[in-house]
C-alpha cells in the first residue's frame, strides 16, 4: 500500500524514561527457544510478561525453562492481559491474521512471525487494522538487520558494484524426513499460504525489498515435481523493481544432496556480489581489483538486531526496518508467483 500508517507508539510519560515494552508471545514453539523468545527479555527497555500456547503443559514448561512470569492457553487472555502492552505472534501463518487484528483493535502493537499471513488479502486487513486503530504492525524479516545483508547493502549503495542489472536467487534443497513429513504445517497451504517456498523464499524476496524497493511486474510457474505432498516442490520466477533491476529465481525442494545450492548474486557494471541465505558463509564481492571475501557474526538469537529496533521504533526513538506494508508486498510477489499452481489444482 502506497499510503503510510500513521502509528502510536509507547512513549514514556513525562518524567518516566525507563518504561518497558511488556511483550506477551502467542505460540511459544520452537522458533520462539532461540531465534526470538530469549531477545524479548535481553534487550534494554524490554520485559516478556506471558508466553502462551493452546497445549497448556508445554506453554508452562515455556514460561518455566526461559523464567518467564506467566502463561495462557487461550489467546485472548494473553491479549486482555493489562501488564501486557505489546504482541509478539509466533504461530503459524494461517492464524497470524486474526491475533494480530484482535491484539491491535485490543490497543496493542503488534510484530508477527514471517511470513506475514497466509494470503496477501489477510495482509491487507491487517493494515486496514492497523491503519484504523492506530497500532504499528511490524514484521521478523530479521535478515535486514544482520552484518552481512547490511553490508551488501553498503556495497551497493556505496557504489562499489555500479549500476546494478541483475539479482539472481538459487535455492535448492534435498527433501528429508522432515520436510517431506505430513506432520509438518510449512507443507499445508491452509496453514501456510504454500509450500517451503512460503516459509524460505520470503525471506530471500523481502531481503530483495529491502535492497531494491517494491517489485512491480512478477511472473512464475510452480509445480509439484516429487509428489511427497500437495504443495508445490518446484518454482521459477522473473520479477522487476521499481528502480528497473530485473531478478530472476530459482527454488526446488526436492532435489539430491549433492545438488544442494543456497546463493544471492547481484550483479551490476563493475561487479558481482554473492551471499547465501540460509547457509552459513562468506560475502564475496568480485570486481576489477579481484575477490574479496567478508565474514559475519550473528546474534546467539538471530532476530535480537531486528527485535531491538521494533522495540526502539515502539519507544519512539527509531523506524522499524521491516513494517507491515513491506512484508505485504513480499506476501503479494509470492502469491503471484505460484498463482498458476493453485489456480490449476
Amino acid at each position: 500500500m502506497a499510503e503510510s500508517i500513521k502509528t502510536e507508539i509507547i512513549s514514556p510519560p513525562s518524567g518516566e524514561t525507563e518504561r518497558a515494552v511488556r511483550w506477551g508471545i502467542i505460540g511459544c514453539g520452537d522458533v520462539t527457544e532461540v531465534k526470538s523468545g530469549p531477545a524479548f527479555q535481553k534487550t534494554k527497555h524490554s520485559e516478556l510478561i506471558a508466553v502462551m500456547r493452546r497445549n497448556a503443559e508445554k506453554a508452562a514448561d515455556y514460561a518455566h525453562r526461559h523464567g518467564v512470569p506467566k502463561w495462557y492457553a487461550d489467546a485472548d487472555q494473553l491479549i486482555a492481559d493489562p501488564d501486557i502492552n505489546a504482541i509478539y505472534i509466533a504461530t503459524p501463518p494461517g492464524t497470524h491474521a486474526l491475533y494480530a487484528i484482535k491484539a491491535m483493535q485490543a490497543g496493542k502493537p503488534v510484530y508477527v512471525e514471517k511470513p506475514m499471513a497466509a494470503t496477501y488479502a489477510e495482509c491487507l486487513e491487517m493494515l486496514k487494522v492497523s491503519k484504523e486503530t492506530g497500532m504499528p504492525l511490524n514484521v521478523a524479516y530479521y535478515r535486514r538487520t544482520l552484518p552481512a545483508y547490511l553490508k551488501a547493502k553498503e556495497l551497493i549503495e556505496n557504489g562499489t558494484l555500479g549500476q546494478i542489472l541483475t539479482v539472481s536467487i538459487t535455492l535448492h534443497k534435498a527433501a528429508d524426513e522432515h520436510s517431506t513429513s505430513k506432520d509438518n504445517w510449512r507443507l499445508d497451504p491452509e496453514i501456510a499460504g504454500g509450500g517451503l517456498f512460503y516459509d524460505l523464499a520470503s525471506h530471500q524476496l523481502d531481503y530483495l525489498d529491502f535492497l531494491f524497493g517494491p517489485v512491480t511486474e512478477v511472473n512464475g510457474m510452480a509445480c509439484n515435481k516429487a509428489g511427497y505432498y500437495e504443495a508445490e516442490d518446484t518454482v521459477s520466477a522473473i520479477f522487476t523493481f521499481k528502480n528497473g533491476v530485473i531478478g530472476t529465481g530459482n527454488w526446488c525442494f526436492v532435489v539430491d544432496q549433492s545438488a544442494e545450492q543456497d546463493k544471492i548474486e547481484i550483479s551490476g557494471t563493475k561487479g558481482r556480489l554473492s551471499l547465501p541465505c540460509f547457509a552459513h558463509g562468506e560475502l564475496e564481492l568480485r570486481t576489477h581489483k579481484g575477490i574479496e571475501h567478508f565474514g559475519f557474526t550473528n546474534p546467539v538469537n538471530i532476530s535480537h538486531n531486528l527485535v531491538r529496533n521494533v522495540i526502539q521504533s515502539l519507544r519512539g526513538e527509531e523506524l522499524c526496518v521491516s513494517t507491515g506494508e513491506s512484508a505485504a508486498r513480499t506476501n503479494r510477489v509470492l502469491e503471484e508467483i505460484v498463482s498458476n499452481y493453485y489456480k490449476n489444482s
